[in-house]
Order: C-alpha cells, then sequence, then structure tokens
C-alpha cells in the first residue's frame, strides 16, 4: 500500500495516499478510538458551510486568491451535497472542543482542493488546511456556529414531524367523537368521556411541542463566528468578521446574526441547555402518550395495527411493540438532556470544552425524535377502536352515574348505587334507563353532553 508522510510539531506520520485527511485527523483516529459513533454527518455538513462562507469571505477581501479559493469552494460543495462522507473517521467522543473534526474538514478540503488544482494529496504548497481552509478561524468560533446550523436544520425537520403527529391524532379525535367510554384516574375508573375527547388532549399536547420546537430556531441564531479562538476576534481582519456572517446566511438561507458579546458565545453553550429542555418536554408527552395507548392496548379498547410477532416461546401474542420503542427513544432524549446539561455547566472560563459530547447528545436527540414522530405518526394513523370493549367498560361503571348529579343530586345518586348493587347485575346503564328513563339516560351520556363545558 502507498503513503504519503506528513509532519506535525510531535513527528512524522505515514498516511495511505488514496486518504484525504491528513495527519491530523490521524492521530485523532487513534487517540480517541472508543468504539462510540462517528460525528453526525450533519455536523460535518455545517462544519463545511462555514468554511465555504470563511473562503468566500477571504477571497473576497483578497485573502485568498481566486484560483485556490474556487478549488476549496468546489471542496465544500461536494462535502455539503454527502460525497466524501467516508474520509470523516473520528469518533464524536474527543477532546480538544471539536478541535479534531475541525481540522478533519480542514485536512479533506485541502487535500480535495489539492487534487482540483491538479497537485497530488499531501501537496499542502498548492492548498494547506490551516494557513488556506482554516484562514481567520478557530475551532472555537467554527465549531460551536457549526452545531447551532445543523440543530436548526434538524429542528425544521422536527417541527413538520411533530405537526404531521398532530395532524394525525386531530383526525383520530374526530374520528372517535361519538365513542363514549369511561376515563380513568389513579388507574381507576373515573367519570364518563368520549374516546375522541381522549385523543383530542394528546393532539393538545403535541401541538405545544410544535410550538416550542418551531421557537427553537429563535434560541439558535445568535453564533460566534468570527470570533476566533475566545470571541476577540484576534487574528482576523474586521472586515472579514463582518463579511463572514453574511456569507454565511447566503449560504446556508438561514436568519443567522452575529452575538453582540461575542465572547460570552463562545464561552457559555447555555442557548443549547435551553433548547435540549424543549425536546425533553416533546418525549415526555411522547412517553405519556404511548404509554396511556398500551394501557388502553391492555383494556382493549383500541388496537394497533399488527406489525410483528409478538413472542418466540408464546404462539398468538402480539406485543405493543412500537409504543415501547418510542418511549425508550424518549429515555434516551431525556438521558442526553442530562449530558448536555453536564457538559455546558463544565465549561471553563472563556470555552466549552465538551461540545463534542454536548454536540453528539443534542444531534443524536433531534435525529430521535424525528424518526420517532415519523413512525407513530405512521402506528397512530391505522389504529383502530373496539367500541364493544369501549361500551362494555362504560355501561357497567358506576362512574358513569356522576353525570347525573345535576339532574337528581349526590343523595338521589347514591341510593340508586345502592339499590344496583343489591341487583347482582352489571349492567348499571340499563338499571338507571329503568329507574330514570331511557330519554334522561341517553340524553345525559350522550357524547354532546360528555364533553360539553359545564352544563345549563
Amino acid at each position: 500500500m502507498c503513503f504519503r508522510i506528513e509532519k506535525d510539531l510531535i513527528g512524522s506520520l505515514s498516511i495511505q495516499k488514496d486518504l484525504y485527511w491528513g495527519i491530523h485527523t490521524q492521530r485523532a483516529k487513534v487517540n480517541f478510538d472508543f468504539g462510540f459513533a462517528k460525528v453526525h454527518p450533519e455536523l460535518i455538513r455545517a462544519i463545511a458551510m462555514v468554511k465555504k462562507a470563511c473562503c468566500i469571505s477571504n477571497k473576497e477581501l483578497g485573502f485568498l486568491d481566486s484560483k485556490k479559493a474556487q478549488a476549496i469552494i468546489t471542496a465544500c460543495d461536494e462535502i455539503i451535497e454527502g460525497k466524501l462522507n467516508n474520509q470523516f473517521p473520528l469518533d464524536a467522543l474527543q477532546g480538544g472542543a471539536g478541535t479534531s473534526t475541525n481540522m478533519n474538514l480542514n485536512e479533506v478540503i485541502a487535500n480535495r482542493a489539492i487534487e482540483l488544482l491538479g497537485g497530488q494529496k499531501g501537496e499542502y504548497c498548492l492548498c494547506h488546511p490551516i494557513h488556506d481552509v482554516n484562514l481567520h478561524q478557530s475551532t472555537n468560533d467554527v465549531y460551536p456556529t457549526a452545531i447551532k446550523i445543523a440543530a436548526i436544520f434538524l429542528f425544521r425537520t422536527l417541527s413538520d414531524k411533530i405537526a404531521g403527529l398532530q395532524g394525525v391524532l386531530q383526525k383520530k379525535e374526530k374520528e372517535f367523537s361519538n365513542i363514549v367510554k369511561i376515563g380513568r384516574t389513579e388507574l381507576q375508573e373515573a367519570v364518563p368521556i368520549t374516546l375522541g375527547i381522549e385523543f383530542g388532549a394528546f393532539a393538545e399536547a403535541i401541538s405545544r411541542d410544535r410550538w416550542r420546537t418551531f421557537k427553537c430556531e429563535e434560541r439558535l441564531r445568535v453564533v460566534n463566528i468570527g470570533g476566533t479562538a475566545v470571541g476577540t476576534g484576534l487574528c482576523a481582519p474586521k472586515e472579514y468578521i463582518f463579511l463572514v456572517i453574511e456569507k454565511l446566511r447566503e449560504i446556508t438561507l438561514l436568519g443567522l446574526c452575529r452575538g453582540e458579546n461575542v465572547c460570552g458565545e463562545t464561552a457559555n453553550a447555555d442557548s443549547f441547555v435551553e433548547v435540549s429542555g424543549i425536546l425533553k418536554a416533546h418525549a415526555s408527552n411522547l412517553i405519556k402518550i404511548c404509554n396511556d395507548l398500551r394501557l388502553l392496548t391492555l383494556l382493549g379498547e383500541i388496537i394497533p395495527p399488527f406489525v410483528q410477532t409478538g413472542s418466540s416461546i408464546m404462539p398468538g401474542k402480539v406485543n405493543p411493540v412500537v409504543f415501547e420503542s418510542v418511549i425508550q427513544v424518549g429515555l434516551k432524549v431525556i438521558a442526553n438532556d442530562m449530558l448536555i446539561s453536564e457538559a455546558t455547566s463544565r465549561a471553563t472560563l472563556q470555552i466549552c470544552e465538551f461540545l463534542p459530547l454536548l454536540s453528539h447528545a443534542l444531534l443524536e436527540s433531534l435525529k430521535l425524535l424525528i424518526k420517532a414522530n415519523e413512525i407513530i405518526c405512521k402506528h397512530i394513523k391505522t389504529l383502530k377502536v373496539n367500541e364493544d370493549i369501549c361500551s362494555h367498560y362504560f355501561d357497567k361503571s358506576l362512574g358513569i352515574i356522576t353525570a347525573f348529579l345535576p339532574t337528581i343530586g349526590y343523595e338521589k345518586a347514591q341510593e340508586l348505587l345502592k339499590e344496583f348493587k343489591k341487583t347482582g347485575t352489571e349492567d348499571l346503564k340499563k338499571f338507571l334507563k329503568e329507574k330514570l328513563g331511557e330519554k334522561l339516560v341517553e340524553e345525559t351520556l350522550s357524547p354532546y353532553k360528555l364533553i360539553s363545558l359545564g352544563y345549563k
């Protein structure tokens, strides 16, 4: 196998000639070989967008010649399009606040640019990873800016997926609007409701999640690009600092802006904690809804679609596996929220050293929730109701007597229940028809009366 020799502060290293990454990436690949997940492709793509914006700014201001700059821009575009994905081998968990990932991009872009300029990989006199690709930048402004860009794109997708789930739940609310059933509190029978209003409550919670996630972009649009190492812009020209954010807006089509206090944006990562809290809220709602749907499946009131065999030993067993999988996604997101909070709080002085863990956890949560919403939306769409089971629980529940209190009063209702218990039968609704008249019972227990706000 053919190799090229590259050098750095530590010494020399052999790199496979066909690889686009260089010595910094190779050392990081060995140093951080945890066997964990790789850096998210969305983050790689976002860093390439940042590099492109920096290159265009440096080109327009005369810091890079046009031919070299165009090669760098083309290399960035290829990465943004998803090419060269196999050239980003680093573990997501790494020291240096993201420096290794930043250098991985610098080296891959530089070597691809060298190819476009007619040279061989490693001929850094044609295009240098630091002097050219990383010109007027630091990991400390590139990396956090890229995390925010990647997160905004994923938040937009998540908001759309949540909207889809909200729509499906609202359709079920309408579909089940006339199906009366018994409500439950403390895992005990309570007062009568409709299955429609039960699904309407799910839809309402999800609608809040949709709005919250939509607004997260406002919390992430303030970036620190141009701040270089600690936010002061040291080693970057003033005209570049003002131009690069404009170019980044044009490339991403996002409403990004440079922070008023760039040192503060560089030293603090609390905005990630804030938006992670929104993801945790959505995860909590998904867990609650899926657990409720499991309970309704257990009771037999709803019939989820049969998607796979439930047991390796019990023939015919069907389990609510999709609901269970989404609950586990929710638990993972809640755990990631703790990691994001911890990583943020452990930042010291002018930098957040643990951005690699933070970024992986945040982007992982977003991607998991996007898929979870897709999966549960599809599942609920084909969910059916067992009206006979709903009626069975409803007709025999002592809780339905509560609906008659405005008409007959508490004492009369209590007397009727005592009398009913003496009959030894289970159909309270039939008993009430005999005692109060069919018309009153049907009217009182109608879907309209059960869900109307108050009584006249």
